[in-house]
């Protein structure tokens, strides 16, 4: 069972991009050997019960091999559709992903999943004790994050943290040490920018990808106390109809001078680093390209951010071509009002939103007037509850997975390693489930609930060694002190200056503006 606090390991053969970072599905085998390894019972122990109680064990083994890896062929979208290469503007969305849905397109399915576990990485890396001392930091530095989490050999490299201060409205997010000295009194770490660096990786995937990553909660719904549901305007962008969600943009713009880890908002760090990215790569030879991805609110900042770059022109290049901007969300709230979809839409930003049907977070806010309820423009636009989503949707549903326990919490059906299982087996709401990748199902059960009993895996079963803990030299057990955290590039100002200049009238001011 040791082998389950490792990172998972990628299936690859050639190509860094060949799959999604799926695993083979070996977790379960150390529980019980294949039949022909069975060491013999002595004869005075086998009875009918005795054998009985293997067949069942090995009847409840292979039902799930049969599932994830005995019937499963892997797809190769390489061999049957065209590299990436030279299809990465249509995955990415620029004909808004039509006819790439039902059936799903092996190369959609793979790229969905690889931004999914660019957004579980957040989790994965994020210090949620409240007994450390680090409780609200990355648990890796930006040098070593990709290495720290398996996924190093995927060619991208982490070039900035974010961070987001508890002075927002959005309190509940955060998380807190209980101890009196702290890492930061106000800040909690909520993503990462990182950049496709790899050559073989950057020729694999056609562009250089500039990839944002937003973190999101995995205490279900805690943060949804704090919306406000009233809409703003943002302090960005020309059209005063463009409303959205107060606490997101809160959260978004919030800063706290006195702390060295949010001295700029998260606003002010993503144009810093998106101008100074764009500026880095701008006359390479390569395209590029502009990735956001996010879970539950991270769907909300990504989509928040993405309508930020594009409104002030940060992805427009010195001869006037646009970087595409593309949002992955799973899980997402809604996040403005009908003119913001629009807007968003004419900026040319393409969202993919996945949700899980019986999810609630996608329900909120705007659970009154919402884009499925008709009403006239003008009203929606007055009205500081009318909320609509944006974009393209791929809708899961849990209750078709033979491996998900039945009626399933309503915290569980949020997680976002099932969304991935999921979105592994979609094909079509009437398509069954037929998983593409032999992606490992006790990634269920990494943080939640989820697998059935008879699968015999312990709930919430990642977790550092000891917890963190390690032994000093006088034999005490001890929280590891940190040499340092990762705070902000000494350029920001300049970039930041240089960003603001692009969109005259943009404001990286604090607080929204009504």
């Amino acid at each position: 069972m040791a082998s389950l606090l490792k990172a998972p390991s990628p299936l690859h053969n050639a190509s860094p991009l060949s799959l999604p970072r799926t695993t083979i599905s070996t977790t379960f085998q150390p529980l019980l050997p294949p039949r022909s390894k069975l060491r013999p019972w002595p004869l005075a122990l086998k009875s009918s019960k005795t054998e009985s109680f293997l067949t069942y064990l090995h009847e409840q083994f292979e039902d799930l091999q049969e599932v994830f890896v005995g019937k499963v062929k892997e797809e190769e979208p390489e061999k049957h559709q065209g590299p990436l290469l030279e299809r990465w503007r249509e995955i990415q969305g620029e004909n808004k992903w039509k006819g790439l849905l039902e059936p799903m397109d092996p190369l959609l399915r793979r790229e969905i999943i690889r931004y999914g576990e660019f957004a579980q990485a957040c989790y994965d890396s994020f210090n949620f004790s409240t007994y450390s001392r680090y409780c609200g930091t990355c648990n890796y530095p930006m040098s070593s994050f990709f290495r720290a989490l398996g996924m190093d050999d995927l060619g991208y490299e982490v070039s900035r943290y974010l961070y987001a201060t508890s002075a927002s409205n959005l309190r509940k997010f955060f998380r807190k040490s209980l101890h009196a000295q702290v890492w930061s009194q106000h800040a909690n770490w909520i993503g990462y920018v990182s950049v496709a660096t790899d050559p073989k990786v950057v020729k694999e995937l056609g562009r250089r990808d500039i990839l944002f990553a937003w973190r999101g909660t995995v205490t279900y719904l805690e943060w949804v106390e704090d919306v406000m549901d009233y809409q703003v305007k943002p302090n960005f962008g020309p059209d005063a109809n463009v409303k959205v969600e107060s606490g997101f943009l809160d959260l978004y713009n919030s800063k706290e001078t006195a702390c060295g880890f949010c001295s700029y908002s998260a606003r002010e760090q993503v144009i810093s680093e998106t101008r100074r990215l764009m500026e880095r790569y701008k006359d390479e030879g390569n395209e590029l390209s502009i990735t956001i991805t996010g879970h539950s609110l991270g769907g909300a900042l990504a989509l928040l951010s993405a309508y930020d770059i594009a409104e002030t022109g940060l992805n427009v290049l010195p001869d006037g071509r646009r970087v595409p901007i593309t949002v992955f969300t799973f899980g997402s709230p809604r996040v403005g009002n009908r003119r913001f979809a629009d807007r968003c839409d004419e900026l040319g930003i393409h969202v993919l939103r996945v949700f899980n049907k019986h999810d609630k977070v996608p329900t909120v806010p705007g659970m009154i007037i919402n884009e499925d309820v008709a009403v006239p423009d003008i009203v929606a636009d007055i009205m500081p509850w009318s909320y609509s989503h944006v974009g393209v949707e791929l809708e899961l549903d849990h209750n078709v997975s033979p491996v998900v326990e039945a009626g399933l919490a309503i915290p569980a059906r949020h997680n976002l390693e099932l969304y991935l299982h999921l979105v592994n087996a979609y094909n079509g709401p009437k398509g069954g489930f037929k998983p593409a990748y032999k992606r490992d199902p006790a990634l269920l059960n990494k943080s939640d609930t989820i697998l059935k009993e008879k699968f015999h895996m312990p709930p919430c079963w990642r977790q550092d060694e000891n917890k963190g803990l390690v032994r000093a030299q006088d034999g005490r057990w001890v929280v590891p002190e940190r040499t340092s955290i990762d705070a902000h590039p000494p350029d920001t100002d300049h970039h930041l200056e240089q960003a603001l200049k692009i969109a005259p009238g943009s404001s990286a001011t604090t607080s929204a503006s009504s």
